[in-house]
């Protein structure tokens, strides 16, 4: 009996080491290409120009305006205008496309809350440039204003600088210069080891070096911008004691204020249980075995949980989250608002994880403007 309790609780350790493993390695996977499972059912015209018929789903039938891209590069913007097709299809109006593109009949999309492919599709005039960092050169948009008021752009896991641009509008509107960065193992950076992520902590380096860039070029006073994963690097720099009054504020949409409630979230959103997530916790934390998972160390998970590290916080900060967020949960936001009233504001929106552009692009942009206005000096 002794015997076969001891053989049960190895079988048992075992499948619980080998989820965690799996959980992690999942987590910190290199940029995969994107997924085109949408397809397009019918292509409608009218007297007001070109509907693209897809199936309904939560996110074709979401209100705001959003982005379907196609596996052959062309794009379609579409309007917030949902048209009932029945109770398996929408329509949605098409807004703008890629240059000499109209989309097709079976052709397969992917869904997207990343609006615009480049700064010039956002109206805005933009120089490329290279930001020497320890991963190698690092891609970025620079797009010019107050030379001495920058805003640094931060995408998150999986995303692309291309997502940032829909907060660049808003720094833009407000006179900064903008900096639109890109960071190790990603789609843009350079492929470091295995290209793997580090949930932030390498990538925050090469994002110091953009704020190094900004000094040297005058820049007095920095707001980041920082996007899920990107918002988590944006509180690592603004907690460096060198950045203490360069740093003025911090604009955070979905921010990840917490792997490990993060990485619960995504296990129950993948029909696991939410305890699982602390499975992969060793993984990513202890040295040997996070260089199993193929990472170059351990990730110091403590220091990105800003619901335990509130008191730490001394720059003021804007939190745009969604109620809809499966991914990043909206209470560690409300969390990180109560500890640090007055210096952490919160605004919901009913949306999903980055989406609260996309569901109300003129309340996002009014409430970043306004809310920057009152705390940045100029």
């Amino acid at each position: 009996m002794i015997g076969r309790i001891a053989l049960s609780a190895g079988v048992v350790a075992a499948a619980a080491a080998g989820a965690g493993y799996a959980i992690a390695r999942r987590l910190t996977a290199p940029v995969g290409p994107r997924k085109f499972d949408l397809p397009v059912r019918g292509v409608e015209h009218d007297e007001d120009g070109d509907l693209v018929v897809l199936d309904r789903t939560d996110q074709t039938a979401a209100d705001g305006i959003y982005n379907v891209w196609f596996d052959h590069g062309g794009w379609a913007q579409l309007s917030a205008e949902v048209v009932d097709r029945g109770p398996t299809r929408v329509a949605r109006r098409i807004t703008g496309t890629a240059p000499d593109f109209n989309p097709k009949v079976d052709e397969c999309a992917s869904w997207s809350g990343i609006y615009y492919a480049t700064p010039a599709d956002a109206g805005l005039h933009a120089r490329d440039i290279s930001i020497t960092t320890p991963a190698g050169p690092c891609p970025a948009w620079r797009i010019d204003g107050d030379p001495s008021t920058w805003a640094l752009h931060i995408h998150g896991l999986g995303s692309t600088r291309a997502g940032t641009l829909r907060g660049v509008l808003a720094a833009t509107e407000l006179g900064y210069t903008s900096l639109v960065v890109s960071y190790r193992n990603t789609a843009e950076g350079p492929r470091v080891g295995t290209r793997r992520s580090t949930l932030g902590h390498a990538e925050t380096p090469d994002v110091d070096e953009v704020i190094g860039y900004a000094v040297r070029r005058g820049a007095q006073r920095i707001v980041l911008f920082g996007w899920s994963m990107g918002a988590a690097i944006a509180l690592q720099l603004a907690d460096h004691p060198r950045h203490a009054g360069l740093i003025v504020a911090l604009a955070l949409d979905s921010p990840v204020l917490s792997w490990a409630e993060v990485i619960k979230a995504n296990c129950a959103r993948s029909g696991l249980p939410a305890a699982t997530g602390y499975l992969a916790i060793p993984w990513l934390t202890i040295g040997p075995l996070a260089r199993t998972v193929g990472l170059p160390g351990r990730i110091p998970l403590p220091a990105f949980d800003w619901t335990s590290r509130a008191a730490d916080l001394t720059t003021p900060t804007l939190i745009l989250h969604g109620s809809q967020d499966d991914s990043v949960p909206l209470q560690l936001s409300q969390a990180l608002r109560d500890a640090r009233p007055g210096l952490v504001e919160l605004e919901t929106f009913d949306a999903g994880h980055t989406l609260c552009w996309n569901a109300d692009p003129d309340r996002w942009q009014k409430t970043v403007i306004r809310w920057l206005q009152t705390r940045v000096a100029r």
